[in-house]
């Protein structure tokens, strides 16, 4: 999960799950053994760290052994505590602050306390020998945290003879040798029939006073069944709530820097290597979610402190002034033994690394905007933002003009994105005089002016800055400012920079190289929109054109004007939404009321011509919408099942060269295989599967919805890709990536495990943290039968070979074994540097990946989706593909007309009800395999139309397929130069 990629929420997960287990068995103890335990039964999860203390002696006195689990839980929240702790030491010591010195006593206080209860488990034992164990791959932290709950607890039933002795767990002598074990993974052990010695009265009093103990603890115990995992937790006194928060802001701060650097090397990919944009804009989406993610995860436990200024804050103690030189990094260096360390320190630039500059230039935009709220910047602000030269030769401008060009630049787009999305309701307070409280409306995806498609992509981010910009002057906004805004918009602004040649390095600060030569922004967009008419590389807007008179025929020939209007209105008006606004904005050409682009001295379409990262995002919800549209389309008009049926009859029977052509062999045989056939092509019998797919004689005219279904489905939904979900479809369900992704707001970890498609590396991602089984005699290990282990084995693999595939997976050692993962670094890291947030699970049985190997894995499987994979669902031109489809028919009928063929004359002059659809019928009279003749002609026409795969993809060619699997850098590193230790 992405949350175990973040030190604080990591932190809180293993905290809840070891105060978990030690509450409860220390409650089947106490419960069993009341004269041992010195504190009533806890019945609400909450402990406070002295507590915890002496109920981990309690359990090391009684249970043996201690799952390694557990001491894996504590060592992970120890050491989380440690580097929270040890970053804040190296503050301490550059500014002599003293309340962050307040703060490092309380953290002191803390890991003391934890380690305090980790010794008195027996920790310290178990840390010297764990070198030798080898029982952490047979252990589950599931099974041992909460299998069996609440079975230690159940022996205070009435049933139980109450004369009985208690069950020894240390000791055993002449007893259940599993005992011990059995007590320590809270499974009921048996229990031993003693008589008792003592004299009748006093065992009388004995026996009563035990009853009403039993029955007042046993109630107590049973209270904790009724506490939420979430309220499992430890406790002191305020010092704590602030150390959380301290470890809370440290971690996501982190995050947000790692995250960054990465971006910025898969943007340079996209500039000076050729990968598509809205593969770097997908992985931005998700990186972008990871933060959104983190923060909401975090700042659950911390309402009213969740501002992006708030966090900064706090991790600078307010001074900014005596915050620069207070933070270093220091990278790992081998030396000549051949071993690493430490080099020396260096200090990092604080309002560049902690995001200060993106934030400062967003809410000055918002603070300006709202003072007219008109849209153009006020007179104070246009005095420093002054003329803005897209082509400054940023090698020679000097490190203050490179932040004022970058500033300038942040500012004027963000004024255009607003207006573009304010210009609507201008328009119409202006010309239907309506009054609209700017204050009020929802800008967002889901309000009410969705419908006036304005923008692509970005329109989350649009929404959200437009209600901040709108607000009434003078309205603080800042506490409404969030990580992820900044976040969002450093990445954009990042998009630019790198390809103008500019990035930043930890160590280095501004790397400049020469542009990007021949790089535009727009290139993967018009290759979309427009494609090479002179290469027959029609983009979607002419393929559009060209199927919308096919359509029109189509209804000519069966005498229904209105058959296809439908889809016909679709498709326009999606093209129509294309042309207004992907790639360039009607804003450019001036909206009523609105002043003209911040960008009009150089480009007055400044917001797509100077923002790779828009054209990115925008271009790839356009494939996602383009997609869905398509697979509507396909779904309810016979041509493509039929086309694809008939030329799988023609292979089949042998009168197709090299037995079959393109591109019919690639859906037929590949990706829609079960859309089109149900199951494998058929090799014989083929008129029954396809009445079989499609129904029979009387249903073959319902085949397709009717048009009032379409239009009341048409009605029924707010936005045009609310109508494009596969799901509803009949046929062609299957989810292109993009479209699984964008359904759960980019979060994988929010994606069901039947919406996955095998093969993709996220299945695997997903596979890696499935349950594994050992047996304990043969050692074999199996995989817990979950959606996607089942789909996996349905393919003809073992347990064994899947997990071979995901062992493949890169992972980063465990920072706790110094050598192993020093040589990790030396390995994958330029430099042999490293970042501290690489680190597996606290199980350490499933290593955690990377954040930027993470996004890197993800990013293969965008790049198989958009530009040529395993599964190309978004690469592919649909609408020229059904367009080929009609031409391919239109000729076929146009042959078997002219030779009088029976067949056509069957289908096209008859009156029956199968002829209500002509071309259905074609097919069903063809697949009969009744009229040799036919057959012929419809293979040469086959044969005579082929087209190579490339011809229907929408790119000129697949550039950076091969190339880009690897971790996207800068020229030493993610981070500019290298990676490193943050200090």
């Amino acid at each position: 999960m992405m949350a175990d990629r973040n030190t604080y929420l990591r932190y809180k997960r293993d905290q809840r799950h070891l105060v978990y287990w030690i509450v409860n068995n220390s409650a089947g103890i106490i419960h069993k053994l009341p004269s041992e335990a010195s504190t009533a039964i806890n019945t609400n999860g909450v402990v406070s760290l002295a507590t915890l203390q002496s109920l981990s002696a309690l359990i090391a006195k009684h249970l043996r052994p201690i799952p390694t689990t557990i001491f894996r839980l504590f060592e992970s929240i120890i050491d989380a505590r440690k580097e929270t702790h040890d970053f804040f030491l190296k503050i301490t010591a550059a500014a002599k602050d003293p309340e962050i010195q307040k703060s490092n006593d309380s953290h002191k206080h803390w890991i003391d306390g934890l380690t305090q209860a980790f010794h008195a488990l027996g920790g310290d034992i178990w840390k010297a020998e764990k070198s030798s164990r080898s029982d952490v791959l047979d252990e589950d932290e599931d099974e041992v945290i909460f299998a069996n709950k609440f079975s230690t607890l159940s022996l205070d039933s009435e049933t139980a003879a109450e004369g009985e002795e208690d069950i020894a767990v240390e000791g055993n002598e002449g007893g259940d040798t599993n005992t011990a074990s059995q007590a320590s993974l809270g499974i009921p052990a048996k229990k031993t029939n003693r008589k008792s010695h003592k004299n009748k009265k006093t065992d009388k009093k004995a026996k009563k006073t035990k009853s009403a103990r039993k029955r007042a603890d046993g109630a107590d115990s049973h209270k904790l069944q009724d506490v939420p995992l979430e309220s499992y937790r430890i406790i002191e006194d305020d010092s704590g709530t602030v150390t959380d928060y301290l470890m809370a802001v440290y971690s996501l701060v982190q995050q947000m820097m790692e995250l960054r650097h990465h971006l910025q090397g898969v943007w340079r990919q996209v500039a000076y290597d050729g990968l598509n944009s809205a593969v770097a804009a997908n992985v931005s989406n998700v990186a972008i979610e990871i933060i959104k993610d983190t923060q909401s995860q975090i700042f659950v436990d911390f309402p009213g402190h969740d501002s992006f200024e708030t966090v900064v804050q706090t991790i600078t103690r307010g001074n900014l002034d005596k915050a620069q030189g207070m933070f270093q990094v220091s990278p790992l260096q081998q030396n000549a033994s051949g071993t690493f360390e430490e080099s020396r320190q260096y200090e990092i630039n604080v309002k560049e690394e902690f995001f200060l500059n993106g934030y400062q230039d967003l809410f000055d935009f918002v603070t300006d905007f709202q003072q007219t709220r008109r849209g153009k910047p006020t007179k104070s602000m246009l005095k420093s933002l002054q003329y803005w030269n897209p082509n400054l030769n940023l090698a020679k401008a000097s490190r203050q003009e490179r932040m004022k060009w970058r500033r300038t630049y942040t500012i004027n787009w963000l004024y255009d994105l607003v207006n573009v999305l304010f210009g609507v309701v201008v328009q119409r307070r202006t010309n239907k005089k309506q009054t609209i409280p700017l204050e009020r409306v929802d800008w967002s995806r889901n309000g009410p002016w969705i419908k006036h498609r304005v923008l692509f992509g970005i329109n989350d981010f649009a929404g959200d800055i437009t209600y901040l910009a709108m607000q009434k002057a003078g309205t603080d906004i800042r506490a409404k400012i969030l990580p992820h805004h900044v976040f969002q918009l450093q990445c954009m602004v990042d998009s630019m920079t790198v390809s103008r040649g500019w990035s930043i390095g930890v160590l280095v600060g501004h790397a400049i190289k020469v542009p990007a030569p021949g790089f535009r922004p727009r290139r993967d967009v018009d290759t979309f929109m427009d494609g090479d008419i002179k290469r027959k590389k029609f983009g979607i807007c002419q393929s559009i054109g060209i199927l919308k008179q096919l359509l029109e025929r189509d209804a000519m020939m069966h005498g229904d004007p209105k058959r296809n209007a439908f889809f016909k209105d679709l498709m326009v008006e999606l093209r129509e939404d294309f042309v207004n606004w992907l790639g360039e904005s009607k804003y450019q050409s001036g909206l009523g009321g609105m002043p003209p682009s911040r960008f009009s001295e150089t480009n007055s379409n400044g917001l797509w011509e100077y923002s790779p990262f828009l054209c990115g995002a925008g271009l790839s919800e356009a494939l996602e919408l383009s997609y869905g549209a398509a697979m509507l389309v396909w779904d309810n008009v016979p041509e493509p099942i039929c086309v694809i049926h008939l030329h799988n009859m023609l292979a089949k029977k042998g009168l197709l060269k090299r037995g079959g052509v393109r591109p019919w062999n690639t859906f037929g045989e590949g990706y829609f295989q079960d859309a089109i056939f149900n199951g494998k092509p058929p090799t014989s019998n083929f008129l029954q599967a396809f009445e079989n797919r499609v129904g029979g004689a009387t249903s073959r005219r319902e085949i397709f919805r009717n048009r009032a279904q379409m239009a009341q489905m048409a009605r029924n939904t707010k936005s045009l890709s609310d109508l494009l979900d596969p799901s509803v479809n009949r046929f062609f369900k299957l989810k292109s990536m993009l479209e699984v992704y964008k359904a759960v707001n980019w979060n994988p970890d929010r994606i069901p495990d039947e919406e996955i498609p095998t093969p993709s590396m996220l299945s695997l991602l997903r596979i890696a943290e499935t349950k594994q089984i050992k047996d304990r005699v043969t050692g074999e290990v199996t995989l817990e039968e979950t959606d996607l282990v089942k789909r996996f084995k349905a393919q003809g693999m073992k347990d064994k070979d899947i997990i071979e595939l995901t062992s493949k997976i890169p992972a980063a050692p465990d920072p706790s074994e110094p050598e192993a993962y020093k040589q990790h670094m030396k390995d994958t890291m330029p430099e042999g540097c490293s970042f501290g947030s690489a680190t597996p699970f606290a199980g350490g049985s499933r290593a955690k990946t990377s954040l930027p190997t993470y996004l890197t894995i993800l990013q293969s499987d965008f790049m198989s989706d958009i530009c040529w994979g395993l599964r190309p669902l978004s690469t592919y031109n649909y609408f020229k593909t059904l367009a080929h489809c009609h031409l391919l028919f239109s000729e076929i009928e146009d042959k078997l007309k002219a030779c009088g063929n029976p067949t056509w004359a069957m289908a096209y002059e008859g009156n029956s009800i199968v002829t209500k659809q002509k071309r259905l019928s074609l097919t069903v009279f063809a697949l009969a395999e009744e009229d040799p003749d036919c057959l012929k002609i419809m293979a040469e026409v086959f044969e005579k139309q082929q087209c190579a795969f490339m011809d229907y993809i929408y790119w000129d060619d697949l550039i950076g397929s091969k190339d880009m699997i690897s971790p996207a850098q800068d020229d030493q590193g993610p981070f500019g130069t290298d990676t490193c230790n943050l200090m």
